[in-house]
Parts: structure tokens; C-alpha cells; sequence
């Protein structure tokens, strides 16, 4: 009988998966003796591996630039990264070798990228995408960034008052943006996105508002589509009417050149992932220019803004099982020794799941189990993985700790658990380690953060 749990992987999932391997009855992943780091660091337990940032770069534009050579699109494509994802200096000294440019939702985005061009990471012509309902402050924030000579800044319009209020902060001329407000999916609780503005209202407050005033340059229309890139008839329908307003306004103004396909490819969420990038960026370019060609304008320079896609899959959370409660005849709680709450909101707050895989003992029995946190709250557990409605684990043996991890957890989990802050039930935020390659290709750790002290929480809170 195959009753160990690296049987029940093999018979579930065609393994090993990109990216993960068993080897000796542990978990590698990306070729990380995870083992090794959990011995070094122990858990709770936060890693960055830097490399799959990158390379997840390379594989966006590589599929991008093939589909342009195959259709013979004419545009250029430009690939940004949404800082929002991951604000962390080493996520974005990784993400800026690859010569990309930034997107940001906030004031204080605009203070990272000034420090990023005084330390010369960034030259002031890459481009800077500026999105979000904007407040005065991101406003002269803006207008500082493009007072000070940055050449490529191009703050999206999200309402017709922000164009005032930048007229009246510039001294030069700059490109702007214009955010479409995006009809949402039919399961949500609302039609139209609460950003941008309307398909109906862009052609007349184009005419109105930007149309010889010397000051702005129309260059970009902002396409965002909340549940990113998916091949569905609600993404396609969206991008053709997004498309359509693009014509409209190229045939009334010859500055526009740029359509920005905001949204992003999902990340690998379960084992038995299955997305064609390729199929898709082909797809996209492909409906954009025959819908041009049709109508006699050139094809746009595509943006995409991708920060999830770019993050996520670099991230990964560690915990072990401090101990096991059997509450009923049917139900047996394995306690880890962190929360989801404050460590994976997400997996709270939108009932997301990520890849949860033991790290050891996959050579012995498996038995179902309920995942609780440390929070007391009865929020504060984890209950089903994607592929199925159970969670399987080795066995609980007191004598022989088992230790599990949480997959691609690389973007908005910080930002949304309050990284540095306070936490539910004051419980710390884990050690938070860096994983990078040297010259030579070996696996290298470095300490980014600490464990969360006591001290600093009261300091937060005042005492």
C-alpha cells in the first residue's frame, strides 16, 4: 500500500514540478536545500531568492518580443514593474538590473525613485508610469520628479481635477496618461472601476482638457483589468473596447503612441499550473493589430505593469508544527508557530491559496489535516490547498519536528501584514533571509531582518 506522502505527490501531480524537487525525503526548491537554510535560521521563517526575480523578467520579454517578430508588430514593448508588489531595496536593486522601467501608486514611491537616481541605480530616462487616485502630495511629488529633468515621467490621469492641479505645479512640458475605468468581472459587487475614467467620457475630456494646452503631450492610454491577464471572454471583450477608445482618440490625436495593458500574467499558485504565456502575449499583440490595421492607425508601443508576475514566485514563507490537537473524532489541528494572518494576509483576508509543500519527512505517512495559527482569533487558519478542498501532511510524530512552506509568497504579504509594525495578538514578524547566487552560481544567504523584538512593537505603540 502507498501510503507515504511523497506517494501521494507522484500520484497527484506529474513530478517533479518546475521548480520543486524531492531529493534524500526533502524539499528542494530552485535548487535550495531548504533543509539547510530552516537549520541555519530556523522558523518562522521569510526568504527572498532573487534570481527568480530576474529570470521571470527575461522569460516576459522573451515572450513578448518573439510574438512581435512572429506577427510583425511595429511597436516596441516596454516592460514595468509595479513597485506597489514589493517596495524592499533588494527586490528593486534586482528587479532594476534588468534595465526596466517603474510604475507607482504613492506619494512616498516618488522618494524611492529620487533616491534611486542620487545613488546612479536609475538613469532619469527611464520611464516612470504614475498611477493611482492621486492626493496633492503625490502630485508634487510628481511635478518635482519632472521639474528636476526626469525626461520619461508619465503621470496617468485617474480623474479630470488632477490635470488642474499638475498644470498648475509644472514648469515644463511633460507625456501624460489617461486611465481607462475598466468595466469589472460579473461576480463583483460593482460594474465600473472605481479608477480612471469612463470609455464614453475619454474622446471629450481629451478635446477638452488636454488638446492645446501646450503643457501636456497625451501619449499613453492605461488599461487595468483588476484579475489580471487571463484568456476568458471578459479579459478579450475588455481589451478590444480599450483598443476601440485607443483608435478613437489616435484619430484626433497624433501624439498618442503608447497602450498600457496594465494587469498582470498570474504566478504558479499550484502544482498543477498550467498558463501559455507565450500563447498569450502572441494573442494580445495579435488582436491589438488587427484591430489597428482595420482601422488604419498604427499599432501602439505596449506597456505592461507587472508586479506580482515579477515577485511572487521569488518569495517563500516557513513554518514548523509546534504541536498537534485532535478536537474531534474527525478534525486534528497542526499548530505552526506563526500566524496566517500576519504572515499571509492574503490567505486570510481573500482566501488565497499558495503552494504548501512539507520540507521533510516525505518518506512517511501522510494524514489529513487542519492548518491553526498562533493568533486567537478563529480566523487564523488554513484549511484547503488549491487542487483540492483537504490539506495533506506527514504524519505529526512529537519525537521528529516536521516542517512545511508556503510558495511563491513574494508579493504584497509584507505590505499587507505590516512589516515592522504591529501585529495581531503582538505576534512577531519572522526572520526575514535573502537568497542570491555568487559569481560561480553557489547559493548564497544573508540576514535581512531579525525576528521582531518586543521593543520595537512598544516603541510603535508608545510605550
Amino acid at each position: 500500500m502507498k501510503s507515504k506522502y511523497k506517494d501521494l505527490v507522484e500520484q497527484s501531480f506529474d513530478w517533479p514540478v518546475e521548480g520543486f524537487e524531492e531529493r534524500d525525503n526533502q524539499l528542494l526548491w530552485q535548487g535550495v536545500d531548504l533543509m539547510e537554510v530552516i537549520k541555519q535560521y530556523g522558523t518562522p521563517l521569510k526568504i527572498s531568492y532573487l534570481p527568480k526575480i530576474s529570470e521571470n523578467i527575461k522569460k516576459a520579454r522573451q515572450h513578448f518580443n518573439v510574438a512581435r517578430a512572429k506577427l510583425d508588430y511595429q511597436g516596441d514593448y516596454n516592460y514595468c514593474y509595479c513597485t506597489k508588489s514589493s517596495h524592499f531595496s533588494f527586490v528593486i536593486d534586482e528587479v532594476i538590473k534588468n534595465n526596466v522601467h517603474l510604475e507607482t501608486s504613492s506619494a512616498f514611491d516618488i522618494n524611492i525613485i529620487e533616491s534611486l537616481a542620487e545613488q546612479h541605480k536609475i538613469d532619469k530616462d527611464i520611464y516612470i508610469v504614475c498611477n493611482g487616485y492621486k492626493r496633492p502630495q503625490y502630485l508634487e511629488n510628481i511635478a518635482r520628479l519632472i521639474n528636476s529633468d526626469f525626461k520619461k515621467v508619465i503621470p496617468v490621469i485617474d480623474n479630470v481635477e488632477e490635470l488642474d492641479a499638475l498644470d498648475a505645479l509644472l514648469e515644463t512640458p511633460c507625456s501624460i496618461g489617461v486611465r481607462i475605468a475598466s468595466e469589472e468581472e460579473p461576480k463583483f459587487e460593482f460594474y465600473t472601476s472605481r479608477l480612471g475614467i469612463g470609455y464614453k467620457d475619454i474622446v471629450s475630456f481629451y478635446k477638452k482638457g488636454i488638446e492645446g494646452n501646450t503643457k501636456f503631450n497625451l501619449k499613453m492610454l492605461h488599461f487595468f483589468i483588476n484579475t489580471g491577464i487571463k484568456d476568458n471572454a471578459y479579459y478579450w471583450n475588455e481589451l478590444r473596447k480599450c483598443v476601440n477608445v485607443y483608435i478613437q482618440l489616435k484619430k484626433v490625436c497624433p501624439t498618442i503612441d503608447s497602450l498600457n495593458i496594465g494587469g498582470g500574467f498570474p504566478i504558479q499558485d499550484k502544482l498543477n499550473f498550467d498558463y501559455d504565456y507565450g500563447y498569450m502575449a502572441e494573442e494580445i499583440l495579435g488582436q491589438i493589430k488587427k484591430e489597428c490595421n482595420a482601422a488604419g492607425v498604427d499599432e501602439p508601443h505596449i506597456f505592461t505593469e507587472f508586479g506580482s508576475y515579477t515577485v511572487g514566485e521569488s518569495g517563500a514563507t516557513f513554518f514548523s508544527i509546534m504541536g498537534q490537537k485532535k478536537q474531534n473524532d474527525r478534525e486534528s489541528w497542526s499548530m505552526i508557530d506563526g500566524s496566517f494572518m500576519t504572515s499571509l494576509p492574503d490567505s486570510w483576508a481573500i482566501n488565497k491559496r499558495f503552494i504548501m509543500l512539507p520540507i521533510n519527512r516525505w518518506n512517511k505517512e501522510y494524514q489529513r489535516v487542519l492548518l491553526g495559527g498562533l493568533t486567537c482569533d478563529s480566523d487564523d487558519y488554513y484549511n484547503s490547498e488549491q487542487h483540492v478542498n483537504a490539506i495533506f501532511l506527514p504524519r505529526f510524530n512529537e519525537n521528529e519536528k516536521l516542517f512545511i512552506g508556503f510558495f511563491h509568497t513574494g508579493a504584497y504579504q509584507e505590505s499587507l501584514g505590516g512589516f515592522g509594525g504591529i501585529q495581531h495578538c503582538l505576534i512577531p514578524a519572522p526572520k526575514h533571509v535573502i537568497l542570491d547566487k555568487d559569481k560561480d552560481g553557489n547559493i548564497t544567504t544573508k540576514l535581512f531582518a531579525k525576528e521582531q523584538s518586543y521593543k520595537s512593537m512598544m516603541k510603535v505603540l508608545g510605550y
